[in-house]
C-alpha cells in the first residue's frame, strides 16, 4: 500500500492568527488524505503547556482590529484550535509532535504537554521523520 504524502507544518509562532492557520491547514490536509505532522516549536510549546492554546490573541500590530475580529470569531462560531486538532485526528492522519529542545528552552516539563501531543522528539528524529515531505510550511 502506498504511503500517504507527508504534509509538515513547523509551528513556531503562537498567536491565535498563526495557530488558526496551522489548525485549518492541518485539518484540511488530513481530510484530503495527507499524513500531517505539526511540529511544535518554542512559543507553541509554551502556550500548549500553559493551557492557553485556545486563547484568542493577536500580534501588537493588529491591536486596533483585535476586538472586532474576536467578536466576529464568536459570532461565526469558529471552532477552537484544540477542537480543530481533535477533528483532524478524527478525519485522517494528524500528529502533534513537540521538539524536545523546545521544551528545555521554554522551561516546560514534558509532563505538562504529554496529554496534548502524540510524541516528543529531538530534531534529528524530526528531520528524519519529515524528510521527503510533499509540503513543508514554517508558520
Amino acid at each position: 500500500m502506498p504511503t500517504q504524502p507527508k504534509f509538515v507544518i513547523f509551528a513556531h509562532h503562537a498567536t491565535y492568527d498563526t495557530l488558526h492557520q496551522v489548525a485549518t491547514l492541518g485539518l484540511t490536509a488530513a481530510a484530503m488524505g495527507k499524513d500531517v505532522m505539526v511540529i511544535l516549536l518554542f512559543w507553541t510549546i509554551k502556550k500548549l503547556a500553559e493551557g492557553k492554546i485556545d486563547q484568542v490573541d493577536f500580534p501588537p500590530e493588529y491591536a486596533a482590529s483585535a476586538e472586532e475580529v474576536t467578536r466576529l470569531l464568536r459570532e461565526k462560531k469558529v471552532p477552537k484550535i484544540s477542537e480543530m486538532f481533535q477533528d483532524a485526528k478524527q478525519v485522517g492522519m494528524f500528529r502533534l509532535i513537540a521538539c524536545s529542545a523546545g521544551l528545555e528552552y521554554m522551561g516546560v516539563d514534558s509532563a505538562d504537554i504529554e496529554k496534548n501531543v502524540d510524541e516528543v522528539m529531538g530534531l534529528p528524529a524530526i528531520i528524519a521523520l519529515t524528510s521527503g515531505a510533499e509540503t513543508t510550511l514554517f508558520i
